[in-house]
């Protein structure tokens, strides 16, 4: 069959398209920006993990491994074979150092042309005296099973006058009954305990007491001042009674509430302690 003569012939059109260079977006900075937010995140994770799966104490070994210039620290300063891990009795308290308290000082340590803690090894016999009466109290107070509780309302803390050894009430104990200078049995039985190890030193003692904010009415006839100072002298005739002499006390003093312990509530129980201070080289603490 022959084609039609009158049938058009179809064009080919070619297109040619020219591909522009991408936007900016569109090339690989993002992905370093993104790989950076994925570790961030990553690692803020882990951390978070960590914070969760650990103890404190675990915590506080992680954080000294990434600083050790206070692990070094530490290695150097006094007590750091002993029983206070690297603290020692010079841990800072929150006492504050008005006038009449004794406050916390850390040792000195000279410097001379040749350097060299000497001053502070003139009293390291003294110190480590100090922390054998320490460890002692704590050894003996842990051994009677129901005592063990009160071990942790003991503190121990190195001052300009010597070893201050601090008996503190709390919501679950008391030493004497409340608003008297009557010890209770519980108070009597840890001052039994403190009274042994302080015997076995020659150290002349300062007996202090404290009480919290808590009111008198006028009819009672007494106040937080006559309180503070009763209460330590029963505990001077207390640790008397138990043998240690009558010539070793070298001041007693109540200084009712104004040296709390703790200052952001002076009602805090706490507060109501009692302060024996060992004095250095069992020289007088006058």
């Amino acid at each position: 069959m022959a084609a039609r003569p009158n049938t058009p012939v179809r064009p080919i059109i070619v297109k040619k398209v020219i591909e522009a260079g991408h936007a900016a977006h569109h090339g690989g900075a993002w992905k370093v920006a993104y790989a950076d937010f994925v570790t961030a995140m990553m690692a803020f994770f882990l951390l978070m993990w960590l914070l969760g799966a650990t103890t404190e104490k675990q915590r506080k070994a992680l954080a000294d491994y990434f600083a050790p210039t206070i692990v070094k620290t530490k290695q150097e300063s006094a007590g750091s074979n002993g029983m206070f891990g690297g603290d020692s009795i010079v841990s800072a308290d929150d006492y504050p150092h008005a006038a009449g308290q004794t406050g916390t000082r850390s040792i000195t340590i000279p410097k001379d042309a040749v350097g060299g803690p000497k001053e502070a090894s003139g009293r390291e016999s003294e110190r480590m005296k100090f922390q054998q009466v320490a460890k002692s109290l704590v050894d003996r107070v842990q051994k009677k099973g129901d005592l063990k509780r009160l071990a942790r309302n003991l503190r121990f803390t190195e001052t300009t006058e010597g070893l201050r050894i601090d008996v503190v009430d709390d919501a679950d104990f008391s030493m004497f009954v409340m608003g008297t200078s009557q010890l209770t049995p519980d108070g009597a039985r840890l001052f039994r305990e403190i009274a042994e190890p302080i015997a076995q030193v020659p150290n002349r003692l300062m007996i202090r007491g404290h009480t919290d904010a808590a009111p008198w009415s006028a009819k009672s006839g007494t106040n937080n001042w006559r309180l503070s100072v009763d209460r330590a002298e029963v505990t001077r005739h207390f640790l008397e009674f138990r043998g240690i002499g009558t010539e070793r006390f070298s001041r007693i003093e109540g200084v009712a509430d104004r040296e709390p312990y703790l200052p952001s509530d002076r009602f805090d129980p706490r507060n109501r302690r009692i302060s024996i201070t060992l004095g250095w080289g069992g020289a007088s603490n006058n």
